[in-house]
C-alpha cells in the first residue's frame, strides 16, 4: 500500500463533472495498492501502523511555524483536520523501461476496490475532522492547494516488520 499525503489548505474531487468530496485545511491522501496487498491486509499491524502514522505525522505548523502538529492536533486547535481520500493505482507505475508506464505491480481492480473501501471506512472512523472520498475507478479531477508544500509518501514496503 502506498499513501501519498499532501497537506492542503483546500481540496476537492470531481467525478463525472460533479463534486463528490471536499475539505478545507487537512490532508489529501492518494491511496494505491500493490500485488502484495491482499484481502488479509486490513486489521494487520502493518495496516494499523500506516493508518496511525497518517494521523500522527506532525506536518502542520504550530504557533511558532514549526511542523509540530498532527492532523489530530490541527483539528483540536481549530486548524481544520479534514481528510480527502482518493484512489490512485498509478502510484504503482513502473517507468524503468520504455516510455509508457507499466502498472503490473498494482493490485487487481477487485482487490484494490475492497482495500480502498475498507481504508475509507477505517480512516473515516478515526478522522478528527471532515472526511470525504473520491469514487474508486472513476475518472476524477482534483482541485487542491498544496500548503507548504508538504508531500510525504508512506509505503508499506518501508514498514516491513512493524
Amino acid at each position: 500500500m502506498r499513501l501519498l499525503l499532501q497537506r492542503v489548505s483546500r481540496a476537492r474531487v470531481d467525478a463525472d463533472g460533479c463534486a463528490v468530496g471536499e475539505i478545507g485545511h487537512g490532508l489529501l491522501v492518494l491511496a494505491g495498492f500493490g500485488k502484495a496487498d491482499g484481502p488479509d491486509l486490513p486489521g494487520t499491524k502493518l495496516w494499523n501502523a500506516l493508518c496511525a502514522k497518517l494521523f500522527d505525522l506532525r506536518v502542520f505548523p504550530d504557533a511558532a511555524g514549526k511542523l509540530n502538529l498532527s492532523l489530530r492536533d490541527a483539528a483540536q486547535s481549530g486548524q481544520g483536520g479534514g481528510l480527502l481520500l482518493v484512489s490512485q493505482f498509478t502510484l504503482y507505475a513502473d517507468v524503468r523501461r520504455g516510455r509508457r508506464p507499466s502498472f503490473t505491480d498494482a493490485a487487481a481492480p477487485d482487490v484494490a476496490r475492497a482495500l480502498y473501501e475498507r481504508l475509507a471506512l477505517d480512516l473515516a472512523a478515526q478522522c478528527p475532522g471532515p472526511f470525504a472520498q473520491g469514487v474508486f475507478g472513476a475518472e476524477m479531477q482534483l482541485d487542491f492547494v498544496n500548503s507548504g508544500p508538504v508531500t510525504i509518501l508512506l509505503d508499506s514496503a518501508d514498514f516491513a516488520g512493524v
